[in-house]
């Protein structure tokens, strides 16, 4: 045998010896020597030495501060709390197997790897997708913000206050998610870090540059109130939810968008409004004067009006085919902004006037002016009278809950004035209902006589069936006596309301001193659609 078989030999048995004697001690074999665990030197040790200081390490990194940037807003959390997973927990295992696995032959030359180059083995981390949505659920969402548009309101001193717009931004919750886990398992070192969430932003309308332009004065109009306590405060309500709102060039502006829900929670109180023909209670009762007053502001500012409906029936607080009804789900008033510049609506009602004005940029010429003034065409007037049994009163309860109304047929018309020329344009034509007087009347333990009278509407019979006297009526019922006592008229209540500004109509109610519109039947609404005169 020559020397370089025989020098092999010896070295396959010397190798198989060494394997078969680390087989017979392997809690004793040890890390190679150049092996790292991350920046964690474990050459030389063994699996419970290296082992202990790569779980201690692991704990630190648990603790480690990443920033969770949301927009331009951040919050501070630890690795711990993103849901920190190691996923490769038998990475010792790994480095003690580098050099001390597998047959002879790639012991050997994983040793001699070794020996020429650093082995570094990395620790794998991982974020639990559940853990991160709930941070993201409780801490995050804190900061997503509804956009704000730039605003500008009245100072009541001739100036504007202006503030700057808002970006809204709102996390897209699945995409974060993924941010994370994604940072966790390859981005980051272990140590302090930053992820950005997902955020979707919307950017606010306009800026302080656009609002600029608002300085001058387009239109207003001031209208009287003073009533019932509940319409007064409808009418400032009315007033303070419309104030300091801003209409951009191109947008649409509905008054019922901005005043509903009619109920106490959004402010409203009790009062007289108009359903189904009658007088009844109801919470927004007078809020068309709001929209009637902004109407007329928005006429003299000329800006392009979408919808208006007038009411059923004539109201005093401005000259016919000048008001504006709205009806929650029916009826609306509804304005574009035409103009190149942006407008502010401001509205104020106290001590007994309403007053809205619209400011923007003005670009008509100085010596251009506008007047708008109603014509009548025609009058009716409804006869006899309009009873309705009110059962919660006793019998002899006669309460008149509204006056006649004279039924109006009227033309509104703008009038301009420039260069010396005048011209007219028919703006609108409205019609109105005319209406008898209206009578509640008790009938809590009333006769069939009572109540026939009010099913005919017979003022005269029902006050006399009250009384317990017949009378000959157009029905034929038979008198007995002729009655010569005064009508038993009760709860009529007084007012000291002023009426300013009232049409050519004597027809007021004698409850508040204005006329209170109607239903809609007049407007081509549905009937029994109630109208906040």
């Amino acid at each position: 045998m020559n020397l370089k078989k025989r020098f092999l030999i010896t070295l396959i048995f010397a190798l198989a010896m060494m394997g078969a004697f680390c087989a017979a001690a392997e809690d004793e074999v040890h890390v190679g020597e150049g092996i790292y665990i991350s920046d964690i030197d474990v050459s030389g040790m063994t699996y419970d030495e290296a082992q202990t200081l790569v779980e201690q390490r692991v704990w630190q990194m648990r603790s480690a501060i990443i920033t969770v940037q949301v927009g331009e807003d951040s919050i501070e959390t630890t690795a711990s709390e993103l849901g920190l997973q190691w996923d490769n927990k038998n990475v010792v295992q790994d480095a003690i197997d580098l050099g001390n696995s597998g047959n002879p032959v790639k012991r050997y030359k994983d040793r001699k790897d070794l020996d020429q180059e650093t082995q570094v083995l990395s620790l794998k981390f991982s974020a639990n997708a559940n853990t991160v949505r709930d941070f993201i659920e409780e801490k995050c969402k804190q900061f997503e913000k509804e956009p704000q548009d730039a605003s500008i309101s009245a100072d009541g001193n001739g100036g504007f206050d202006l503030q700057e717009g808002v970006t809204g931004q709102v996390i897209n919750v699945d995409e974060s998610v993924k941010a994370v886990q994604e940072y966790i398992a390859g981005e980051w070192q272990g140590g302090s870090g930053t992820v950005a969430l997902s955020v979707e932003l919307e950017e606010p309308r306009g800026d302080t540059k656009d609002l600029e332009t608002i300085q001058d004065m387009l239109g207003s109009y001031t209208t009287p109130y003073g009533s019932t306590n509940g319409r007064n405060a409808n009418v400032e309500r009315g007033a303070e939810l419309i104030n300091d709102h801003v209409v951009w060039p191109g947008e649409t502006f509905s008054v019922c968008d901005h005043l509903v829900p009619f109920t106490a929670e959004n402010g409203y109180e009790l009062a007289p409004e108009y359903a189904m023909g009658r007088v009844v209670q109801g919470y927004g009762g007078g809020i068309c004067q709001v929209s009637t007053t902004l109407y007329n502001a928005l006429l003299q500012a000329e800006l392009e009006i979408v919808e208006r409906h007038n009411h059923t029936m004539t109201v005093s607080y401005v000259p016919y085919a000048m008001d504006a009804a709205i009806a929650e789900g029916n009826m609306d008033l509804v304005f574009r902004n035409n103009l190149d510049t942006p407008i502010l609506i401001s509205g104020y009602a106290y001590g007994g006037e309403l007053t809205f004005t619209i400011w923007g940029k003005e670009t008509r010429p100085a010596d251009r002016s506008v007047y708008y003034y109603s014509n009548t065409l025609s009058e009716t007037y409804a006869e006899g009278v309009a009873l309705y049994a009110a059962p919660d009163q006793a019998v002899g309860y006669f309460n008149q809950v509204q006056s006649a109304m004279a039924g109006v047929s009227a033309e509104c018309w703008k009038q301009v004035t420039y260069n010396g020329e005048t011209t007219s344009e028919l703006v609108n034509t409205s019609y109105y209902e005319a209406t008898p007087a209206s009578w509640e009347v008790g009938t809590l333990g009333a006769s069939d006589a009572l109540l026939n009278a009010i099913y005919a509407n017979n003022l005269e019979a029902a006050q006399a069936a009250a009384l317990g006297v017949t009378t000959q009526t157009e029905t034929g019922t038979q008198a007995t006596d002729p009655v010569t006592t005064e009508p038993p008229v009760t709860d009529i209540p007084a007012t000291d309301a002023p009426v300013i500004d009232t049409p050519a109509t004597d027809y007021m109610d004698p409850n508040t001193g204005y006329d209170t519109g109607g239903a809609a039947s007049g407007d081509g609404s549905p009937d029994g659609v109630v109208v906040w005169e």
